[in-house]
């Protein structure tokens, strides 16, 4: 082996290794590894590329149902079946370490990687996702984060020509240093035009295609699994840039090339770059590698070994094709103007041996480096923090309710949670592809229609983190359910999740709970909806030396089934005079609202009334509603309560409410609190009779709460302003302070 120095615990420690994996590292290899061996184990035993601080977690959640295709921890992303032949491939990821430091090129970078996830399957991108947590909007910091991580969004994503279809965005104070940025993708695959990432068949040559690797994000996913400290500006060349042009190129080529039938499998490279699909897909297949990184397509000349072997630049596959067919391979990838270099063949040793200019560099096992193999796996201390004590103590008594309620109305409608996010979404192009159905339609979730069929998909991302710090078991089950409640007014079907766990570090026992009782209440809620969890990812250390850590905010990545697109259900009233019922129960409730936070300063407070089996029926109800067109429109209650549901039901086409209030709970409870379960529907006069017919054979409330009129908001008679100018506030607050 070519000579470098041997490394030392030092080595290891300053790697992002701890001192006894470094002692498991030399009884694996049976020697001291040499710097470049070391830096692999370091990238795959980071949290970000092995889970071995969360995977004994993630196996407790539900994987199976009748439509899986491709389970959790099998592929690239979750494969669903959605019939007739064919395939839903789905995943969400986060990008929250690069987007924090450099926020353009960390979001566009995370949209190309999660698009890459889906189409080195085989599938056919056709939706896009996001989910963005910010800071104090006052911060000149957080108005430079959002705009860079928009305008990278946008740019990757339009340049790339897949509609961002849907997402959602939240500001607190405890993202000021670590912002959250969660990017989903959606696409379709034919049955028998999937690839596997795996690797067999000794001799078979081993390509890398697409774009020429750089230094750009080295050590990229050790990065992502420490946490941001004054000194990270450092770690820039960790940050990867992003080419969506090229990955536009990368993408037709893929599909093109699996349909010629020689390729064995393949695989995107993403966090850890070479290395990781080398041993991932080694490992899967039960073979070995040999790789000559000299013969890597490089932009910067004199790269190193292990500048080589763990960049992340972007729009990289592995491929790994039928010896004898080469040509068929080269030929596509010529077409399409891309790099298509052989750096290697398939083995039988099971060990990956790296080669530069005829010299072994370095020589591990495959198996030894990915989870399920000899990674390793740990089983963390946790502890309920002191503060989940506190918040059970809340009373609504001692909350005095205030005397001018329209005074709370105006301040909710105009909060940058809840107000309009045309700022955001005008940058995206929800159009490209002409499937988007929603694009200009107010709908709870987004429905892409799937091509050749009368079939669509309905996608959402969800998670309230403020419930979920409150109470992190009650709060994720309340985001599984948020989601399946969202998909269901949309009028489709709840059939699997794919998640994004952002929390803060680990070994902190307190955070550590937070993950535990997450992992719980998600499992709950999956069971209880049949939504197993397809894959995702975990991103730890979203924590700052000194600020503290961001809200523990597993967000979900909801894929629901539409079989029939008329089934397509709005939020937005349609005619006056049409009635108003809300389906669900109004509970004496404001527990971790938006109001009772940010009106009434309360951080300290248990999450907000859920009961999982009355929701769950709730949405049977619901389901079969739309079903049988009984309703006009469907729009479920959840951030602001059920005065801000109201006023985005009544925006979209200039029309108002005259409601009337519960006299059995509190007015600000029943406007603006936020109880689970509850969905506000509209129905016309002449179909009354049918609808409460309806609702007699269903065990789940109702109420009715009055009518839609021509644009007053009226609440027991008092004027809560007119639409047209709430509208105007509400939709330009982003603009207002973010600029044009």
């Amino acid at each position: 082996m070519e000579h470098q120095e041997l490394t030392t615990v030092e080595t290891a420690k300053d790697l992002g290794l701890l001192p006894e994996e470094f002692e498991r590292i030399k009884e694996i290899l049976g020697r001291v590894p040499n710097f470049t061996e070391l830096s692999i184990f370091a990238v795959m035993w980071s949290e970000h590329c092995s889970y071995k601080n969360s995977i004994t977690w993630l196996k407790t959640l539900p994987k199976d149902s009748d439509r899986m295709l491709a389970k959790a921890g099998e592929e690239n992303a979750g494969l669903v079946d959605l019939g007739d032949g064919i395939g839903c491939a789905f995943k969400i990821e986060s990008h929250n370490h690069p987007s924090a430091l450099e926020p353009y090129q960390g979001a566009a970078t995370g949209v190309g990687g999660i698009n890459r996830d889906i189409f080195t399957m085989g599938a056919r991108p056709i939706a896009q996702l996001n989910s963005l947590r910010f800071g104090d909007l006052k911060l000149d910091k957080t108005k430079w984060l959002v705009k860079g991580v928009v305008k990278g969004i946008s740019h990757y994503g339009n340049a790339f020509g897949i509609p961002t279809v849907g997402g959602e965005l939240f500001f607190d104070d405890c993202y000021n240093v670590n912002p959250l940025v969660n990017a989903m993708s959606a696409g379709i695959v034919k049955a028998g035009e999937t690839v596997s990432a795996t690797s067999y068949g000794v001799g078979n040559p081993v390509y890398i295609v697409g774009s020429a690797t750089g230094k750009d994000g080295i050590h990229g996913a050790a990065f992502a699994s420490k946490d941001i400290t004054k000194d990270s500006v450092n770690d820039l060349p960790a940050v990867q840039v992003g080419d969506p042009f090229q990955e536009k190129l990368l993408l037709e080529a893929t599909l093109e090339v699996i349909k010629t039938g020689a390729v064995v499998g393949m695989q995107d490279m993403g966090a850890a770059g070479i290395i990781c699909s080398n041993s991932e897909m080694s490992a899967k297949g039960e073979h070995g590698m040999r790789i000559d990184l000299d013969l890597v397509p490089t932009r910067q000349a004199n790269m190193k070994p292990y500048e080589i072997l763990l960049s992340e630049s972007q729009e990289r596959m592995l491929i790994v094709v039928f010896k004898g067919r080469e040509k068929e391979v080269e030929a596509v990838f010529d077409k399409w103007d891309l790099n298509c270099a052989i750096i290697g063949e398939v083995t039988d040793t099971q060990r990956l041996e790296y080669y530069m200019h005829g010299e072994k560099v370095a020589d591990v096992p495959a198996d030894d480096l990915v989870l399920g193999g000899g990674a390793p796996v740990y089983e963390r201390e946790y502890r309920e923090p002191a503060y989940y004590a506190e918040n059970q103590k809340f009373n609504i008594d001692d909350v005095p309710e205030p005397a001018n309620l329209v005074e709370v109305a105006e301040h909710l409608s105009a909060h940058p949670n809840l107000a309009s996010k045309r700022w955001v979404t005008d940058q995206y192009d929800s159009m490209v592809g002409v499937q988007t159905m929603t694009a200009n339609l107010a709908c709870d979730a987004a429905v892409v229609a799937v091509k050749d069929t009368n079939k669509a998909i309905v996608l959402t991302t969800d998670c309230n983190s403020r419930y979920v710090y409150a109470d992190p078991q009650k709060g994720t089950e309340i985001a599984v359910a948020e989601a399946a409640r969202n998909i269901t007014c949309a009028g489709g079907e709840p059939v699997a999740i794919t998640n994004c766990l952002n929390f803060g570090n680990p070994y902190n026992p307190e955070v550590y709970w937070q993950f535990v009782s997450a992992i719980k209440g998600m499992g709950n809620a999956c069971r209880k909806f049949e939504t197993p969890v397809t894959g995702g990812n975990v991103s730890f250390y979203n924590q700052s030396a000194d600020g503290g850590s961001v809200f523990p905010t597993p967000t979900i990545g909801m894929l629901g089934i539409m079989e029939d697109v008329t089934n397509l259900m709005t939020a937005n009233f349609k005619q006056p005079g049409d009635l108003i019922y809300l389906i669900g129960e109004s509970v004496n409730d404001i527990a971790s609202s938006q109001y009772l936070a940010s009106w009434h300063k309360i951080l300290k407070a248990p999450a907000p009334y859920f009961d999982m089996d009355k929701e769950y029926s709730m949405q049977q109800t619901v389901k079969e509603m739309i079903k049988h067109r009984v309703i006009e429109s469907a729009h479920d209650v959840a951030d602001g309560g059920l005065y801000i549901a109201l006023l985005e039901a009544a925006m979209p086409n200039g029309l108002g409410f005259d409601i009337e209030s519960d006299a059995d709970i509190r007015k600000d409870a029943f406007l603006f609190g936020e109880a689970q379960g509850r969905v506000v529907v509209t129905v016309a006069p002449e179909e009354q009779e049918r609808f409460i017919e309806f609702m007699a054979t269903s065990e789940t409330e109702f109420s009715l709460l009055g009518t839609v009129n021509n644009g007053f908001l009226n609440v027991d008679e008092e004027l809560f302003g007119h639409v047209t100018d709430v509208k105007m506030v509400h939709s330009n607050v982003l603009h207002s302070i973010l600029g044009e």
